[in-house]
């Protein structure tokens, strides 16, 4: 039977709905925190690797702090050869890109001056016949939580946009997928990104930063619940789980 590998990089940026969802479908899963040095299964045919976010980045490829990053990308590079299906979010959808090809660089504004997405805003489904765009209408709203951007590999076709950020949902030969945003997050764990976070969170709104992202979370998180969790259920369907 198909399993979930989950790639855990830091207690706070768990699986949340993805695994909710896992488990309503009764898929199996095998988390891995490889922050606390614990080994990453053999992936078998059928299996689907879901690779989470983090605070850490390829900058930090070869430092003593992360030495698992130059693993799991040599992971990622192997699961693209013998086609294992991959879902990559925030630090997950860059380690992909980069495993395919492709580079991370510093999101900045239109001034050049460094720039990040951090609340919850819309995507935009880029193709008219594409599966999601018809299924959501053309647009969806997420939480961002970033101060990067990815320049896709050559392989890589751009699903999802918007102003900010280029590159927010992006699929490698219809068996991997990247996303930039946490269509993930729940109340709890938003609940500890406020506590834990402060500092990124302050970088990227200023010292009302933590109000902002409340009155939004309010707002917004209940409403796109079941959109997000159909979000996941389409992309496990796609990937055959």
């Amino acid at each position: 039977m198909s399993r979930i590998i989950i790639l855990q990089h830091i207690e706070r940026e768990g699986p949340g709905l993805f695994l909710k969802v896992a488990n309503k479908r009764k898929v199996p899963t095998i988390t891995c925190r490889l922050d606390l040095g614990e080994s990453i299964p053999d992936i078998e045919e059928g299996d689907l690797l879901l690779v989470l976010g983090g605070p850490m980045g390829l900058g930090d490829l070869g430092s003593n702090e992360y030495p698992w990053l130059n693993e799991e990308i040599s992971l990622l590079k192997l699961a693209l050869i013998k086609h294992i299906s991959v879902i990559g979010v925030c630090l997950g959808a860059q380690l992909l890109a980069y495993a395919a090809g492709g580079q991370v660089e510093p999101l900045r504004r239109r001034d050049g001056e460094k720039n990040f997405e951090v609340g919850w805003g819309d995507i935009y489904f880029s193709n008219n016949t594409n599966t999601f765009s018809i299924i959501f209408n053309r647009t969806m709203q997420v939480l961002h939580w970033h101060g990067d951007r990815i320049i896709l590999p050559d392989c890589a076709e751009l699903i999802a946009s918007n102003e900010v950020c280029k590159e927010q949902f992006f699929s490698i030969n219809a068996f991997a997928y990247g996303i930039q945003s946490h269509v993930e997050v729940d109340s709890f764990m938003f609940d500890k990104w406020l506590l834990e976070d402060q500092e990124f969170i302050k970088n990227a709104l200023g010292d009302k930063g933590a109000n902002i992202l409340k009155n939004q979370h309010n707002q917004y998180e209940k409403n796109t619940l079941k959109k997000r969790i159909k979000f996941i259920n389409l992309i496990y369907d796609i990937l055959k789980l």
